[in-house]
């Protein structure tokens, strides 16, 4: 189970010669999947029947369905793939488990469903059933997605005051990328003040404190631009704490050095971002 992931749901029968369903319905939301063997005393017909009827229930109606030929040559194995590929590969005993969807592929059932939930929201349900043969269990695998709103502010890239001067203290720098300025601009960005609020505490608190501002670039540009860039987006935040945060001028140097110290490979996208950066150093 995933409390907010994006899902591909299988919507359509199996392409003709290739690897592929007709249709893909994608989706987000919380995502739970579920796999389940029944004895072989019951049939696939049964068991997908009993699912048909709980999901209508529910208020779900079918988008797609099909049975055996129906659903194209070779959708079992396509669907083999698409299970394992969510991770039930090689879990816990791998011939109890997956011996089902091999054996029974050949004669797949299969059914997607929506509907709308007391809050407005569309829910999905799939389900797919290969049926007992050849001495072995049958097979259902169930995959259900809840449009849910994600969580935010989960990840944040600000560091407090504590975390400042702890850095400071063991290095004598630290890198921020709370910092944020449009591209080739030098304006400090609104999103910028929780980090400015930290930098400012961290000076409050240390009267004697002062820091250089440094500003960092990645090799994007030319350099002859780039290195005035640097320097003003470093007074930019200077500017920012001396006015909004009362931050005594004379504890405070900016300095731009553009692409001259990279603490990153720029060959990629995600070393030119941590190379972008504004970085306190003691002084």
């Amino acid at each position: 189970m995933k409390e907010f992931d994006e899902v591909e749901l299988v919507a359509g029968k199996k392409v003709e010669n290739k690897e592929a369903f007709e249709k893909m319905q994608k989706v987000e939301g919380k995502f739970t999947r579920i796999k389940y063997c029944y004895p072989a005393d019951r049939s696939s017909l049964e068991v997908m029947r009993n699912y048909q009827a709980a999901l209508t229930k529910a208020g779900l109606s079918t988008i797609f369905a099909c049975e055996k030929a129906s659903c194209g040559n070779g959708f079992g194995d396509v669907m083999g793939n698409h299970i394992d590929a969510k991770g039930f590969s090689g879990e816990g005993d791998s011939d109890y488990w997956g011996a089902p969807f091999n054996y029974g592929r050949l004669e797949p059932r299969y059914l997607l469903a929506s509907g709308k939930r007391t809050d407005g929201s569309i829910a999905y349900a799939s389900v797919y059933v290969t049926p007992p043969t050849s001495g072995k269990l049958g097979g259902i695998y169930l995959e259900i997605v809840e449009p849910k709103a994600m969580e935010n502010d989960k990840v944040t890239v600000n560091l407090n005051a504590g975390d400042l001067a702890k850095g400071l203290a063991a290095d004598g720098k630290i890198a921020l990328y709370g910092i944020y300025f449009n591209s080739n601009k030098a304006d400090v960005k609104s999103e910028s003040k929780p980090q400015l609020a930290e930098m400012a505490k961290l000076l409050q608190q240390d009267a004697t404190l002062k820091v250089y501002i440094v500003g960092h670039t990645d090799n994007q540009g030319a350099m002859a631009r780039n290195l005035p860039l640097s320097q003003q987006r470093a007074e930019a935040v200077v500017k920012a704490l001396v006015t909004d945060y009362k931050i005594a001028a004379t504890r405070l140097s900016a300095k731009g050095i553009a692409s001259y110290s990279p603490v990153a490979t720029n060959d990629n996208d995600v070393g030119k971002a941590k190379n972008r950066r504004v970085e306190l150093v003691k002084f």
